[in-house]
């Protein structure tokens, strides 16, 4: 039985809109552990979450602007304005949770450890060291801080410990994805054999998730099966890239491009195809992979972050040895002519409907609050 909590504070820096179903599915388990659960998050997240009468809401605007200064400019700010909100409310709680770009908000922390608040840091993901601007390399160091100041980290994988080289933590880290499916919605509804001959990429169009490398895989791809087609969903950095990429070659028809897809139609979608490909750089634990597993959606992707606890080549999916376009091409003839396709889409569903309930997230991480401790 879960222990109550006074009260849990979950931070985010202001996320996107890929990160609204974490951040939701972390405050759905934490509800079934705690009294009180206060949400300081922004933007989307902060509407995402207006309509919510069991948590306590409070949310900044953060506007990125034009520009290292000012981009510098306002995320200092930020940090100073999500600070402030937190000490309005230190009193009423004794844990705090710092996801989605949590980490780098080390005023927040600092405040958290100053009031003797257990504080607890949950990475997502770590894809910050493939920014390039002035920015990037201090929120870097902002989070180095954190994860030296911090109780406790929370990743959803061993393997990322030495992935990214977070040894030196280990004394502080716990193991535990957060992940949890709604079956209702998520559920094998075309049969595999009945689908048109379809392949995607669901996420963000950004340099870390390789989507580059995706659409640049496509014109090999197109040179053996011409009559394919691929939907990419998303936005992001490069949409203007993608845009242009496909237009200079022509690729228009044949790449159904739709921006961002709301839940309700996403089911929709990983149902349509017959091959989800996720060439990122570095993950945690895709949501999206499991979404697509539960659909009976085959899913390849590279070997990084806990993908490859999930994945397990040619039984479960298919793990590709890096993004490469060629990699990637190589990699989806053999997918889509492998013999065993229809065992691998039932292993699939029989894999996450027995790790990811909501009912063992909830275990998962009442078990992390009582090490909190």
């Amino acid at each position: 039985m879960a222990i109550k909590r006074k009260s849990i504070c979950v931070i985010t820096f202001p996320p996107m809109k890929a990160g609204l179903t974490p951040l939701s599915n972390l405050i759905d388990i934490l509800s079934s552990s705690s009294d009180e659960i206060y949400l300081i998050t922004g933007n989307d997240g902060y509407h995402y979450f207006t309509d919510n009468n069991d948590i306590h809401l409070y949310g900044i605007f953060h506007s990125t602007g034009n520009g290292s200064v000012n981009r510098i400019k306002n995320y200092i700010y930020t940090q100073f304005k999500i600070a402030h909100l937190l000490l309005k409310i230190i009193n009423k709680v004794d844990v705090c949770i710092f996801f989605l770009g949590g980490e780098m908000l080390v005023l927040s922390l600092i405040s958290a450890k100053v009031f003797k608040k257990k504080t607890i840091t949950m990475l997502s993901g770590y894809s910050i060291k493939y920014e390039k601007d002035i920015l990037s390399k201090i929120v870097t160091k902002l989070c180095t801080i954190n994860f030296n100041l911090v109780d406790k980290i929370i990743l959803y994988s061993p393997r990322l410990i030495s992935e990214w080289n977070f040894e030196k933590y280990s004394h502080k880290i716990l193991i535990a994805p957060r992940h949890f499916l709604d079956f209702s919605n998520f559920k094998l509804n075309i049969e595999f054999n009945q689908r048109n001959d379809f392949i995607g990429y669901v996420g963000r169009l950004s340099e870390e998730k390789g989507i580059i490398n995706f659409i640049e895989s496509i014109p090999l791809i197109l040179k053996q099966k011409p009559d394919l087609n691929i939907l990419v969903i998303g936005d992001g950095d490069l949409r203007n890239n993608v845009d242009k990429y496909l237009s200079n070659n022509g690729l228009e028809n044949n790449v159904k491009l739709v921006g961002w897809s709301s839940r309700e139609d996403l089911p929709k979608y990983l149902n349509s195809l017959k091959l989800l490909v996720i060439p990122s750089y570095t993950e945690g634990l895709p949501n999206i992979m499991l979404e697509a597993m539960a659909c009976g959606t085959p899913v390849l992707a590279t070997g990084v972050g806990a993908i490859p606890d999930i994945i397990s080549d040619g039984e479960t999916g298919f793990i590709m040895e890096n993004n490469s376009p060629e990699c990637i091409a190589e990699n989806i003839f053999r997918a889509m002519e492998h013999p065993g396709l229809e065992n691998i889409v039932k292993n699939s569903i029989i894999f996450v409907k027995n790790n990811f309930t909501y009912k063992k997230a909830v275990e998962r991480y009442s078990e992390i609050l009582d090490n909190a401790k």
